[in-house]
């Protein structure tokens, strides 16, 4: 019994951590600016790793800032397709690896993966920290 109870915690905690990645990313596709704020811890932190001019560099941007652009798109703007390739759990820590694509308007703009650490704060997952890569080629 014992066993079995830890196993479902553990399915349990991992499937809330998968919930409120796909609730942000509905929320960018309804243009939900208030939900998506949900999604986060109050101390987050965003950052993107680009390539500019050869050079690797990483761009952060505040989860308010990101929120109020997704509130300025009209729905089904920002569709972000995911795949949960891996999550792994450690009392209220977590992470999520997600490889996406990325489509705007309906047309494709690129790909990557989304690396996020994940707080379980009273009893909710909240992002923490959420980086990403961004590319055009070697997209599925």
């Amino acid at each position: 019994m014992l066993v079995f109870s830890v196993i479902s915690k553990a399915q349990s905690d991992e499937e809330s951590v998968k919930a409120v990645i796909n609730t942000m990313f509905a929320a960018m596709k309804a243009g939900d600016g208030n939900t998506l704020m949900q999604c986060f811890a109050d101390s987050a932190i965003l950052q993107g790793v680009a390539v500019k001019n050869g050079n690797v560099t990483i761009e952060n941007e505040s989860v308010k800032d990101f929120a109020k652009t997704i509130s300025q798109l009209p729905k089904d703007a920002a569709d972000e397709r995911i795949t949960f390739d891996l999550i792994k759990i450690d009392c209220n820590l977590a992470i999520a690896w997600t490889p996406y694509q990325f489509y705007y308007k309906g047309q494709f703009s690129h790909c990557g993966v989304d690396s996020y650490q994940l707080v379980k704060i009273n009893g909710s997952w909240k992002i923490q920290y959420l980086i990403d890569t961004r590319r055009k080629e070697g997209c599925k």
